[in-house]
């Protein structure tokens, strides 16, 4: 019985690859290539999702007014309820569920990373808990995915310092070229 279960599982995991593969054969076109390349310099969207999310928003954000306008068709925009100066329970809005799915997905690895989406989570999650500070970090998300794609800019974050870390990463290769050109002593580049 259990190895039929493992056989059967097996034959849904390839299932899966055929179709994530399909999807992404999907995107021919250079500008369809640059768009998933650009969506995955966000931290948390991998291939797969990046397509997922580009096969329902598509890859011309000119088509949207704003990013409000994009975030209020995925139904990820705040809501507003207050009557009398009594804020009352506001309810997930009518809109692309299948977005809103992704980008939840995205917000929560997200918010595992070290970034900005880490920071915005873990300051709500005190005041507002994790359902919503998960909904405020997709709708940041997806209007970051607004400008990227309108621009056609990776992303950066503005808590990470990208020179040190690319010094950090290609120093050691640097000393060694040095080195080798006489410009450092040996034993400089063994340090």
């Amino acid at each position: 019985m259990l190895s039929a279960l493992l056989a059967h599982i097996d034959l849904l995991e390839a299932k899966v690859r055929e179709f994530d593969a399909h999807l992404i054969a999907k995107f021919d076109q250079p500008e369809e290539k640059n768009a998933l390349a650009l969506l995955q310099t966000i931290p948390g969207i991998d291939l797969t999702g990046a397509a997922m999310l580009l096969a329902e928003i598509g890859t011309t954000m000119a088509l949207f007014a704003g990013p409000d306008h994009l975030a209020s068709w995925a139904g990820l925009c705040p809501g507003n309820n207050k009557s009398a100066g009594k804020r009352k329970r506001e309810r997930q809005r009518k809109g692309n569920s299948y977005v809103r799915r992704l980008l939840c997905e995205f917000a929560h690895a997200a918010s595992k990373t070290r970034s900005a989406f880490r920071a915005k989570y873990q300051a709500l999650t005190i005041r507002r808990g994790h359902k919503r500070a998960i909904m405020a970090c997709a709708h940041k998300m997806l209007r970051t995915i607004w400008a990227m794609l309108l621009r056609s800019q990776p992303y950066r974050d503005a808590t990470i310092d990208y020179e040190a870390l690319i010094v950090r990463r290609n120093a050691p290769r640097w000393i060694k070229a040095l080195a080798s050109h006489g410009y450092l002593p040996a034993n400089v580049a063994t340090r």
